[in-house]
């Protein structure tokens, strides 16, 4: 019988999320297993990927095969450098301590490298939501004057309107005065010459 590690999806159309499980090689891809050994959640960024390392381990020494997308899993936990180490003290090259050490030292190197990314996504977002804050506040700064701008020509069009009504105004007040004072001179003349 030959024993696969692989994925076994779930989720929702268009949300994935697998299982990372040891299967028959023969049994369907949805279908049993033989034991889970994690979950791997491809939607968030960076992926989500929860493993229990020992026990695949314990699988691909054996003989478990796994498959592509699971190698590279299994090799971002880091279990591959797991089985490497232990071929490394089968043969006597350095002591299952040593080979811990090791281990523990890749693994916080790559939990730095992981939150390193984190916080590098966080920081973009946060500019993004600080540049597109500014390019609001440019719009809405160009929207009040584009506004105070519009009033202010409204405004002057308005007095400039008014300006000449009040212009035939007083000279319509002025010719009447005048046309007033012509009259009783032009009727006394004719007054006069009666």
């Amino acid at each position: 019988m030959s024993v696969k590690i692989r994925l076994q999806r779930h989720g929702k159309k268009g949300k994935p999320f697998f299982h990372i499980v040891v299967a028959d090689s023969r049994a369907r891809r949805d279908g049993r297993f033989i034991e889970k050994l994690g979950t791997y959640n491809p939607i968030t960024n960076p992926a989500t990927i929860e493993l229990n390392v020992d026990s695949a381990v314990k699988w691909l020494n054996n003989g478990a095969q796994p498959t592509d997308t699971a190698r590279a899993i299994l090799s971002y936990k880091g279990a591959l450098y797991k089985k490497h180490l232990q071929g490394g003290v089968a043969k006597g090259a350095f002591d299952e301590a040593e080979a811990e050490k090791r281990f523990n030292a890749w693994l916080e190197t790559k939990e730095a490298k992981v939150q390193g990314k984190v916080d590098g996504l966080v920081k973009s977002k946060e500019d993004a939501k600080k540049a597109a804050l500014e390019a609001e506040a440019k719009v809405n700064e160009a929207r009040i004057a584009a506004a105070a701008q519009a009033e202010a020509d409204a405004k002057a069009a308005e007095e400039a309107a008014n300006a000449p009504a009040e212009e035939v105004v007083a000279e319509a007040e002025t010719t009447t005065e005048a046309t007033e004072g012509e009259a009783p001179a032009a009727e006394t003349e004719e007054n006069t010459e009666a």
